[in-house]
């Protein structure tokens, strides 16, 4: 497959992927492009180019947010997004579901949250498995897991629900 014919193919996907974790478009728009100049840089392509894409792409997520926490630190509890103009309420009411959204995905542990974004993205069991080094098997169980995590993160804990796992 080329370079051309990759690019066509899995840029969607990567973007779409990677804008859902960042919840930045420019961002996203950065590292998938980072990503893809990475690839074309690659002597050979790798066997598995999807995953080769989305891992790469992961690790440039991680750095980027590494690199904001410790600008948060630095700025100690200062407000560095801006605000923007007053929106309608339907706007408002979207962007609170989105935001609690993002804010129950931040509490989850790193490997529940890429699992559910991987599956939401439309990977196959078996590409997250070998993406997060799990046997395909267990994919399921994880994934009902980290999806009631989420629910427990974005509702509050839920009626019949068991204690603490381990």
């Amino acid at each position: 497959m080329s370079f051309d014919e990759i690019f066509e193919t899995y840029h969607p996907e990567v973007y779409r992927y990677v804008q859902r974790l960042t919840g930045h478009p420019e961002e996203a728009a950065d590292i998938t492009q980072e990503t893809f100049r990475r690839l074309l840089e690659q002597d050979e392509r790798p066997d598995d180019v999807k995953g080769w894409l989305v891992t790469v792409a992961l690790n440039q997520v991680r750095d980027r947010e590494r690199t904001r926490s410790r600008r948060r630190e630095l700025a100690a509890g200062e407000d560095l997004e801006p605000d923007g103009p007053e929106r309608p309420d339907r706007a408002f009411d979207r962007s609170e579901r989105i935001s609690a959204a993002r804010r129950a995905l931040d509490e989850l542990n790193e490997r529940d949250r890429k699992m559910l974004l991987l599956r939401e993205e439309g990977f196959k069991y078996r590409e997250i498995a070998e993406m997060m080094g799990v046997k395909t098997s267990s994919v399921g169980t994880m994934l009902a897991r980290a999806l009631e995590s989420f629910a427990e993160a974005y509702d509050g804990p839920r009626p019949g629900a068991g204690g603490p796992r381990e």
